[in-house]
């Protein structure tokens, strides 16, 4: 799995030496790997399992921005790492994750040295910055039970599972709603036959 993540990258030396200072960590669900407001110390490369980067108000409202999957690294780290920033998210493991811990120190270094990193950096840049523009956008337009759907959907395709372990307060989080709206509105999903639910557990059926 690490070899088929590294090769979204498309260089071999620069692989070669993303593995001669970095380290490579599994970390189990739930685990913080960056919190808002810290100095950003490693940027996060995904080899396996996934990443939820979180955004947080000042009176700890979460809302989720993207998914982080294997060959990708947290793009807002980079930014903030570039700038000398603190960092503007939290990263949550979603699933165990195997992550190369990559020093902030080499970023600046990474840039200069590698096109192909910068080129892939600049494909990340545009992914999330669409993503982004989607849920600005459903906020806008959509209603929270469309959002919820959506929600779903991509958590069955980042655990590849239709089977997802997860709470409705955690839901509700990252919709930036209340718990209460959530359980009210898988309740009547469930009506409708599209899932079934149990306990810290929802099967989707459609």
């Amino acid at each position: 799995m690490q070899n088929e993540a590294l090769q979204v990258l498309q260089d071999s030396k620069l692989i070669e030496e993303l593995r001669s200072f970095s380290e490579t960590t599994t970390f189990p669900p739930d685990a913080v790997i960056l919190q808002q407001m810290d100095y950003i110390r490693y940027l996060p490369f995904l080899l396996s399992g996934s990443i939820k980067v979180m955004g947080e108000d000042e009176e700890g409202h979460e809302i989720m921005l993207y998914y982080l999957h294997p060959g990708e690294t947290c793009i807002m780290s980079v930014l903030g790492a570039l700038n000398n920033e603190k960092s503007k998210i939290r990263a949550v493991i979603d699933e165990e994750a195997e992550v190369m811990m990559i020093p902030v120190e080499k970023t600046q270094y990474l840039v200069s040295q590698f096109p192909s990193w910068s080129a892939f950096i600049f494909r990340l840049y545009h992914k999330r910055f669409e993503e982004l523009l989607r849920i600005v956008n459903s906020i806008a337009f959509q209603k929270v039970d469309k959002r919820l759907e959506d929600l779903l959907e991509s958590r069955s395709v980042a655990s590849k599972t239709t089977e997802l372990h997860v709470t409705h307060k955690q839901l509700a989080d990252e919709l930036g709603t209340a718990r209460e709206v959530v359980s009210r509105l898988l309740k009547q999903m469930e009506r409708e036959g599209k899932l079934e639910l149990g306990r810290n557990r929802i099967t989707l059926l459609q």
